[in-house]
Formats: C-alpha cells, structure tokens, sequence
C-alpha cells in the first residue's frame, strides 16, 4: 500500500487520536460522549443515519489504472474514476480529518477459517465502529492483533462530501473502489449499510472462483439440512430464518463453497418498523439488548423506550446485533450445501402464489431477475408499486456479468441436487390497494413444510403463465388451502390474468436489456422458461393492452 494510505502515516500526520479496537462497552461510552446517540431502556443504543437510503450506483465508483483495467471486467454499468481525480479528492480528505479522530475495527470476513479475510474499516464515528464490530468477526486474541495486515482497507467519512466538478463524482456521496491500493472510501453517507455491501464486494472480489456469494440468510435442521433464503430487502429473509425449530446460520451473506455453506458475516442486520413479537420473538428480544444498534427508530425521550410502531422519520428502521444474541444460532464453521433454496419476492400485484417448485433453469432466471416490488410515494401522499428488478439480488460494483453468476448458481444446484422454490410474501391474489400482505406465519410454515418434505406426494399443477409448478394442497400445514393459487384468490379471474401477462411482459423487458451479454446456451435456456409466443398472447384471455 502506498505509504501516504498506510493508517500509520495517516494517524500521526492528520488525525488526534486512533481508537483501535475498542470493545463494545467503550464504544457506547464514545457514542454518548460524541453526542452521536441515544441509550434506550434495557441497553440498545439509538441512533440516526439522516440520509438513509442506500447510494445510487450512480454513485459508485472504480478507479481505473493499469492494475484494474486488467482485473476489472469493464462495462456501461461500472463507474471509473481516474486516478488523478482519487488523488485530489482523498488528499481534501485527508485535509478534513485533521486533528479529528478516527476509529478502528480490524476483523475478519467468514466463519470459515480456510476462507476468512482479513479487513480493516477505519470509521469517523464511534457508532459506525460498534455497526463494524457487530456485523463481522471479531479478533480476541492480541498477538493476533498485533500481527493484523489487511487484505482491504474502507475508510468511512460520512461528514466528508466531494464536490462533483472537482472530484470526478457525479454527488457529494460517493463509494470508491481502488484496488491497486486495496482500499475503499465512503463519504457523503451516514447509511451504515454502504460499509456492509462495501465488505460483501470485497469477499465477492477476493474469494476463490469456488465460493459463490449470496446475499441471503441460510438456517440449519436438526439433521443437518440447510435452507438459503435468496431475496431482497422486506422479502422476509431474516423472518423466515429465525425458527424456534431451526439454528440459524446467518441473515445477510454466505458463501457456497464445494465443501457447502458458511457466513460471510458476524451479525445480524434486520428492519424493525412494525416487528412483531409474536411472530419475530428472537429478533423483537435483540431490539431489548446491550449491544444492539437501532438505527432511526423513535425513541421516548423521557422513559427512553423505543416504538418499532413508528414509521414517522422512516420505515427503514434497522437493528444491528451480533449473531450471539440470537439463542440458537451457530457462530462459526462450514456446513453441508444447501437441501432447499428458497428465492423470495414480495409482490404487490397480487399475481405471483405464495410457494411454487422451480426447476434450476427457472431457479437461475428468478436468481437474475431478482424481481420484487416497491412503493413510491405519489404528491397525494399515497404509495403506489411499482415493479423493480436488480440483477442477482444487487449487483455489485465489481460483479462479473449477470449470466457468470447465473451459470455458478446452476452449476451448485446441479451439483448438490438442490429443491429450488419461488416464494412470495406480499400479495396473494389481490393487489395491495385491495388486500392484506400475507402474513409471515403463513410463509414461514409453507417454507419449512416444503423444507419437511411435505410437498413431496402433493398434486402440483403448473401455471400457464409462468410455467412454475403449483402445490394444489398443503396437508397438515396451518395455513388455508384457497391461497395457494392465486388466480383462484382473485375475486375477478380476468383482472387477474391481465396483472399476471403485464408481469410477464415486465419481465421479458428487463431481460431483453443483457440477453446480448450471455452466452448462447444461457439464452436458450432462459427462453424456455418465458416464451413470447407462449406466454403474451393476450387476445387468447380476452385482453389487448
């Protein structure tokens, strides 16, 4: 690393102070001496992340030298940054950190020790150190300590913003990937998560070709059968992982090796707004620890009780805890592949069916399209869904090209003779302007009867549309048997069809936008699945759009 990057240097010419490695009880006393958070009743500590959305990829960049140009699969969707403007900007950096001072938290990425990755994150505040220190794993013992060198470096600096025309940046927000330096810089940005995704591209980048890496949660039966959960945020992958019947593995990312699955992360990262206890005990009880860090959510100035009921600053509300909070989750190790995989979407057309078998070219294609809904807010006031697509679940900054993840994916299904399933936790059968969500009771007990093999004698029938097999019952399973298929939940058959053809032909339209990019028998799989000929031809149901 170059010497003017190198912490040391950095430390005695700029900064006051470097807190290395404070535990958590010292960095709670930072945070209220900082005047960076709230202590609430029975130990978590509140804090606020003001702009809380995650960055645009807009915003994200690589910077482009002779190292990365070799190693960096370039393309339209990657941002590059020229050296000379990263040198101007991390030097007014530098100049901002002047005599401030700067936490530290070396750790590791993975449970397994054969794939552990050492890294340093460097955070402005205390808060965003213990949010470090939570989520990956933590180094105990100080000879190990002492002889730490990282593989990458992220420097985080939320009250620093770049000036776009001087920079090179197209925000004041910004994510830098500088790989010959093995470092990464976000600035702009108290969202905690950027320093999440930030480690989960570094494992992506580092790890061995034979681990793929998945942003999903991952449980574990009695027998040893592992459950993965593939979805984006408020699909339920932390709900559906957390089971008083199962151990958990992990709530965010794993690899998947050949020798099977293990966590990329320590901790736990879940939204709270609205959380049960009843139906989320395990997690509702981390919003009541020391240790937790609540992110956004109310807190009573008076009695310092929180209310996860209150949405009015934003219903990304976030708790961030270290996986020993949860009783019976596992900490370490690599386990056996995965039995059952499990894709997730909320939909909120009312058109996709609470569960339904996937071969593992269909697998591969929701893996690609990773299809769910979100709400935009209209100037009514009123929240409207709209479809999103995010190619495999979120691409990262130094992702290979979609069809290179697909074709792991299937590879890993193949191999380990993996039960893929679509699940769906928003709306069954109605939209969501006439109905209510599915309750997550119901999702968690279809995924585990699928888990028990429960569906293994039950008549499926296959959808027209979608071409995914449909379970017709779910014997012994408390959850009732008319929403299974959601053309039979619809009070109107023939709205119905319409919402299902016009979320086909959304989804043909996001593929259409890197079809060019895959390889011939990729496409030819693909278009097995979802045919135009098959699938679009509305005037058979009656409609013309």
């Amino acid at each position: 690393m170059d010497t003017s990057l190198n912490l040391e240097s950095f430390g005695r010419k700029h900064l006051r102070r470097i807190h290395r490695n404070l535990p958590t009880s010292l960095l709670y006393e930072n945070i209220v001496k900082n005047h960076e958070g709230q202590l609430a009743h029975l130990g978590p500590v509140v804090v606020r992340t003001g702009h809380y959305n995650e960055m645009s990829p807009d915003d994200k960049f690589i910077v482009k030298d002779s190292f990365s140009e070799k190693k960096v699969l370039w393309s339209e969707e990657k941002n590059e940054l020229s050296e000379n403007h990263f040198n101007t900007l991390f030097h007014r950096l530098l100049a901002y950190m002047h005599d401030k001072e700067a936490y530290v938290q070396d750790c590791f990425i993975g449970s397994a020790p054969e794939y552990q990755i050492p890294i340093r994150i460097i955070t402005e505040t205390a808060w965003h150190s213990l949010f470090a220190r939570n989520m990956f794993y933590q180094i105990h013992d100080p000879q190990q300590l002492e002889a730490f060198t990282p593989d990458f470096t992220i420097i985080h600096v939320p009250g620093f913003n770049a000036i776009p025309e001087l920079d090179g940046t197209n925000a004041s927000a910004f994510v830098i990937y500088h790989l010959s330096q093995k470092l990464i810089l976000i600035g702009g940005s108290s969202y905690a998560g950027e320093i999440k995704q930030s480690v989960f591209t570094i494992a992506s980048y580092l790890m061995p070709e034979s681990v793929f890496c998945m942003r999903c949660s991952a449980n574990v039966g009695p027998e040893g059968d592992v459950a993965v959960f593939l979805g984006r945020e408020e699909t339920g992958k932390t709900a559906l992982a957390v089971d008083d019947t199962r151990r958990l593995l992990g709530d965010h990312a794993h690899g998947w090796s050949d020798k099977g699955i293990f966590n990329l992360e320590w901790g736990g990262y879940a939204k709270l707004f609205d959380l049960s206890q009843q139906e989320q005990p395990f997690i509702y009880s981390c919003t009541r620890m020391f240790g937790t860090l609540l992110e956004n959510v109310t807190i009573d100035p008076e009695t310092r009780r929180v209310d996860l009921s209150d949405g009015s600053l934003t219903k990304n509300t976030r708790g961030v805890y270290p996986i020993s909070h949860i009783p019976n989750a596992f900490r370490s190790g690599i386990f056996d592949p995965p039995k059952n995989l499990f894709l997730l979407t909320c939909d909120a057309f009312g058109v996709l069916p609470p569960l339904a078998r996937l071969t593992p070219e269909q697998a591969v294609y929701a893996f690609l399209s990773a299809y769910t809904s979100k709400f935009t807010q209209t100037e009514s006031g009123e929240f409207e869904p709209q479809v999103m697509f995010n190619v495999c679940f979120g691409d990262a900054a130094l992702a290979l090209p979609a069809y290179a993840y697909g074709m792991r994916l299937l590879e890993k299904i193949r191999d380990h003779h993996t039960s893929c399933w679509l699940m769906n936790t928003g709306w069954i059968g109605e939209p969501s302007h006439k109905g209510e969500r599915i309750p997550i009771r119901y999702s968690k007990a279809l995924a585990n009867a699928a888990i028990a093999g429960v569906f293994d004698d039950v008549e499926f029938e296959t959808d027209p549309v979608f071409q995914y097999e449909i379970p017709k019952a779910c014997p012994g399973v408390d959850v009732p048997a008319n929403i299974l298929i959601p053309r039979e939940a619809a009070a109107d058959p023939g709205d119905y069809e319409l919402r299902a053809n016009r979320l086909v032909a959304e989804f043909m339209k996001d593929f259409a936008q890197y079809e060019d990019k895959m390889p011939e028998d990729m496409r030819t799989m693909l278009s097995q699945i979802i045919s135009v000929d098959d699938t679009l031809d509305l005037e058979e149901f009656g409609f013309s759009m």
